[in-house]
C-alpha cells in the first residue's frame, strides 16, 4: 500500500521511518487539499493533520484511496460521510492528548484566576505594583464541565483535587463521575446559570455549533469565567465580544481554539483563502486577544512531546490494523 503522510515535520519523519520499515511511506510538508491533491493521485492511504481538508472534491481526485488516518482526535476536516459512501475507512487518534488538554485547561483556569497575564505584562515593563492584581481561589467554586468524555473526565478529576463543586452537561451521564467525584449532571441552562467557571470539552458537530451563543451567554453570572479547549465554533465569538463589552465574564475568557483560527495561525494561513465570516471572526479574536481578561493561545493544548509520540504510536497501530483487515479507531458520520 502506498501511503502519503502530510504536514510532516522532521522528527515525525524520523520516527515513522524508524518504526515503519515494511510499508511504503512518502512524506510531504503539504497540506492535502484541493490545491495540492493533483500531486498525489496514486495514494492508497493518506495520513493527515488538522490543516488538511479532505472533502468531496479531494476524495474524488484520489481514485485508489482506501484509508484516511488523521493524526488528531477531531475529524471535522474530513468529509467522513462521503468517504463512507466511497468505502474509504477513516480513523482517528481518540485518546493521545486527553491528559495533556485537561492539564492545559487547568493551567488556563489558574492563569485567569490569578490574573497571570496582567501580572507578567506589568512586571515585564518594570512595574512591580500588586495594585489591581487580586485573584480568587478555585477551591469552593462551582465548575461547569460541558462534555464528560475523555478530556472532560480528566478535568473533573483534577478539579476535584482543587475541592471544586462540579456540575456537568452531557447527553450520556457517567455514573462513575457521580460516584467518585460527586458530579451533578444538569441541563445546559442550569449549568450556565450556576457555574463560576465553565469549560468546554465537546466535539464539533452540527448539534454543538454555537452551543454558547448570543442567546444563552446572558445566563452566565457576571463574574463567570469561560474556557474553550475543544473546537472554536462551539462558542460564538460575537457572544464573547458582546458579553465583555457589557461588563460580563469578569472571571475572564481563555480560548485555545476559536472561530477564524485558520486565518490567524501561521501554519494555516499561508496558502489558503478564507470566507468573509472566517475573516470577520479572526478580526474579533484579534480584538479579544488585546483585552486584559482574555487569554488566547494558538490551538496549543495538545502540544507536548509525550502526547505527540502517543499520537504517532496510535497512527502506526491504525495503519497496521487496517492492513491486517481489522481496522481500529474507525470514525463514522454523525
Amino acid at each position: 500500500m502506498l501511503v502519503y503522510v502530510f504536514e510532516t515535520k522532521e522528527w515525525e519523519r524520523r520516527y515513522l521511518t524508524e518504526v515503519v520499515k515494511d510499508i511504503e511511506l512518502k512524506f510531504s510538508e503539504d497540506r492535502l487539499n484541493k490545491d495540492t491533491v493533483h500531486k498525489y493521485k496514486d495514494a492508497e492511504a493518506v495520513i493527515v493533520f488538522v490543516d488538511s481538508r479532505v472533502d468531496r472534491e479531494v476524495i474524488d481526485q484520489l481514485p485508489k484511496l482506501r484509508l484516511i488516518i488523521t493524526r488528531s482526535t477531531g475529524y471535522d476536516h474530513i468529509d467522513v460521510k462521503y468517504a463512507m459512501e466511497r468505502d474509504i475507512v477513516v480513523c482517528n487518534v481518540p485518546d493521545y492528548a486527553s491528559i495533556t488538554v485537561a492539564e492545559y485547561t487547568i493551567a488556563l483556569m489558574l492563569a485567569l484566576s490569578r490574573r497571570l497575564k496582567e501580572t507578567v505584562q506589568r512586571t515585564s515593563k518594570g512595574t512591580f505594583s500588586r495594585e489591581g492584581l487580586s485573584g480568587f481561589d478555585l477551591s469552593g467554586k462551582t465548575l461547569g464541565v460541558i462534555g464528560t468524555g475523555r478530556i472532560g473526565k480528566y478535568v473533573i478529576k483534577l478539579a476535584h483535587a482543587f475541592d471544586m463543586k462540579i456540575l456537568a452537561y452531557d447527553l450520556v451521564e457517567d455514573k462513575s463521575l457521580v460516584k467518585n467525584y460527586h458530579v451533578e449532571y444538569v441541563e445546559l441552562e442550569r449549568l450556565l446559570k450556576d457555574s463560576d467557571i465553565i469549560t468546554i470539552h465537546v466535539p464539533y458537530t452540527p448539534q454543538t455549533h454555537h452551543l454558547i451563543n448570543v442567546g444563552n451567554i446572558n445566563l452566565l453570572k457576571p463574574t463567570a469565567m469561560l474556557i474553550n479547549t475543544a473546537r472554536g465554533p462551539v462558542v460564538e465569538t460575537k457572544a464573547l465580544v458582546k458579553a465583555l463589552k457589557e461588563g460580563k465574564l469578569l472571571g475572564g475568557v481563555a480560548l485555545d481554539v476559536f472561530e477564524g483560527e485558520e486565518a490567524l495561525i501561521e501554519d494555516a494561513y499561508l496558502d489558503r483563502s478564507f470566507s468573509s465570516d472566517m475573516l470577520q471572526n479572526s478580526l474579533l479574536v484579534s480584538y479579544l486577544a488585546k483585552q486584559e481578561r482574555v487569554i488566547i493561545t494558538p490551538h496549543n493544548a495538545y502540544n507536548t512531546r509525550d502526547a505527540l509520540f502517543r499520537m504517532l504510536g496510535t497512527v502506526v497501530e491504525n495503519l497496521r490494523a487496517f492492513l491486517e483487515g481489522k481496522p481500529k479507531n474507525v470514525v463514522h458520520d454523525n
